[in-house]
């Protein structure tokens, strides 16, 4: 495997804003790695920079876990087209058949964490790099002054958010200054939403489009089904305050569909 080195962590901050639609190929951006978000389901991808998988995620320093308002993958168990808009993205197959019940909000649209209701679909990212950090704020949290390439990971589950006590509940999946064997871990993943899809990427969210591409080099493991969530283990998230300073689900970047930013799925 060739192996290249990675770009500084500080570039992704740099982001630009583009307008989102079909790219042609003259406008599709140069020279960079395989970007994501992506179909899960489409193994295809041309673009030619391979990279080495980041280590498991238990072999990696938990740096920041926040949520995406709608999944910015999609896959089998999130099909539903959301938009083409910074909250677009794909929802949850299952969206269409909640309950009344399920989509009562009990905040009455005062949650504490902004961006969703009963009914939404997030996609959550759990962010994991190979330098020695604590978790924190933001990107910026995964790198310091001594490690400014670090090798990311990207456990990623989504949800569909509702009104119901016997889904699962966030706090299972949170981070409360756990650490083993060394590492900063969460309490747990998620698990039972079928095999991970293990893929070289990059950064997300909706200052990169296919014209404006991310730097990074990430190693992403998308869960291909959705579980339910309960949306008030998400308000105590944020009422109950966190080391992320999360209160609100961000943004999407809209699927990459161009063979010359996607790598194949093994």
């Amino acid at each position: 495997m060739m192996h290249f080195r990675l770009t500084p962590l500080l570039l992704v901050l740099c982001g630009f804003v583009g307008s989102v639609g079909m790219t042609s190929a003259a406008e599709i951006c140069q020279g960079f790695g395989p970007q994501t978000p992506r179909d899960i389901s489409n193994v295809e991808g041309t673009n030619p920079r391979v990279f080495s998988p980041a280590p498991p995620a238990d072999r990696l320093n938990l740096c920041n876990i926040h949520t995406h308002t709608n999944a910015e993958h999609k896959g089998p168990g999130f099909t539903v087209f959301a938009g083409d808009q910074e909250h677009g993205g794909y929802q949850c197959n299952e969206t269409a058949s909640l309950t009344k019940e399920e989509l009562e909000d009990p905040a009455h649209g005062h949650g504490a964490f902004h961006g969703i209701v009963p009914g939404d679909t997030i996609e959550v990212h759990w962010v994991y790099t190979s330098c020695d950090v604590s978790p924190g704020e933001g990107l910026g949290s995964c790198m310091n002054d001594r490690c400014a390439n670090p090798e990311l990971r990207v456990e990623s589950q989504v949800f569909l958010v509702v009104n119901d006590k016997t889904a699962l509940d966030f706090a299972d999946f949170a981070y409360a200054n756990t650490v083993v064997n060394g590492f900063h871990q969460p309490k747990s993943l998620p698990s039972g939403t079928g095999t991970p899809v293990v893929f070289a990427g990059s950064t997300t969210g909706p200052k990169f489009t296919e014209e404006h591409c991310s730097p990074l080099q990430v190693t992403w493991s998308v869960r291909p089904a959705c579980a339910k969530i309960d949306v008030s283990s998400l308000y105590k998230w944020a009422e109950d305050g966190n080391v992320f300073h999360e209160d609100h689900s961000h943004g999407v970047r809209q699927l990459v569909t161009a063979p010359e930013l996607l790598a194949p799925i093994q």
